[in-house]
């Protein structure tokens, strides 16, 4: 019988546990193409799964990961060959289908992209869902008719996966970038993307009023809570903010002042289940829009083993930027 590594999640008494293990072949759900997953990356969703602190996974065992940059080894798809570069990115990996953190997985085809040309697998990954998921929310501000002219967006959760790729999409595209960190120290590597200023997450993520002072055109926020709550208040007339995360709460406690006084908009990101021609026009995007200088500055590599000690220290604020793994 062929195994190959995984990150591999398991119920047990007390809740979930996640080791390196060998998984069988013939265990791999149903899938009309194989593929070699070559690198991926370390998400807060990763994170959540492998620690288990949030429900995440809906099946056992699951192979974690959502992401991957991989080879096509095998197809029944008429999209896809043996040989092919694609991307994957979510579609419920990680939580109801067997993940990307192995050697081998087994998909449908229909939720594959092309890799992009000029965008390496490693790139690919270094950006992530974190990375399209902050494409996505540019690319939702701009269909609002959020411009640079309008004034700064904020970037909350800034020098995490997300608000990282988003600053440097943001500045690369003429905006002015507000960014909110809990990390003071990360200041010079938060302007280095293109932050022009740096607010402390405390002024946003203490409950606040229902309107405050109009401070930015649009927001981006990873956060949720009172993070979120404070990003709307303090929009301008008109604007819009962009919720793609929950690293501070689930919960909302806003009124709707900002929505019916200032006709401030709450704009919704999902990278999930997200439809393949807009994925391919965020991907294609990305191997335009952000720098590749930039993105070097915000990544760290690691192998396959390594997962499983990033998975904690990204829940607890403890990564910069993106980590890209390894795993052939």
């Amino acid at each position: 019988m062929a195994t190959f590594k995984a990150i591999v999640i398991t119920k047990t008494a007390s809740g979930t546990a996640a080791a390196l293990t060998d998984f069988d072949e013939l265990d791999l759900m149903e899938g009309d193409v194989t593929l070699r997953p070559e690198w991926s990356t370390v998400n807060y969703k990763d994170g959540l799964a492998i620690t288990g602190k949030a429900p995440v996974v809906r099946r056992f065992p699951m192979i974690a990961g959502v992401d991957a940059a991989a080879t096509v080894e095998a197809s029944s798809h008429p999209a896809w060959k043996p040989g092919d570069q694609v991307l994957l990115n979510g579609w419920g990996c990680g939580e109801t289908h067997l993940g990307m953190f192995a050697q081998k997985a087994r998909v449908k085809g229909d939720w594959l992209i092309a890799l992009p040309p000029g965008l390496s697998g490693r790139d690919a990954m270094a950006i992530g869902t974190a990375g399209y998921t902050a494409m996505l929310a540019v690319m939702a501000l701009e269909r609002h008719g959020i411009t640079p002219d309008r004034g700064a967006v904020l970037v909350t959760g800034a020098a995490g996966g997300v608000g990282s790729v988003a600053i440097a999409l943001l500045s690369k595209l003429g905006f002015k970038v507000m960014a909110s960190t809990g990390r003071l120290q990360e200041e010079p590597y938060l302007r280095g993307l293109g932050a022009s200023e740096i607010i402390d997450r405390k002024e946003l993520s203490a409950p606040g009023k229902p309107l405050a002072k109009e401070r930015w055109a649009a927001a981006i926020d990873s956060v949720g809570a009172s993070t979120l709550a404070n990003a709307l208040a303090g929009t301008r007339y008109g604007g819009a903010v962009a919720a793609c995360g929950l690293a501070g709460g689930m919960d909302l406690p806003t009124t709707v002042a900002p929505f019916i006084l200032r006709a401030v908009s709450l704009l919704g990101i999902d990278s999930v289940m997200c439809p393949l021609a807009v994925r391919r026009e965020a991907w294609k995007r990305l191997s335009t829009d952000l720098e590749r200088g930039k993105l070097q500055t915000m990544t760290n590599e690691i192998q396959l083993p390594g997962v499983l000690v990033a998975a904690p220290a990204i829940l607890d604020g403890r990564i910069r930027g993106r980590i890209v793994v390894k795993i052939q």
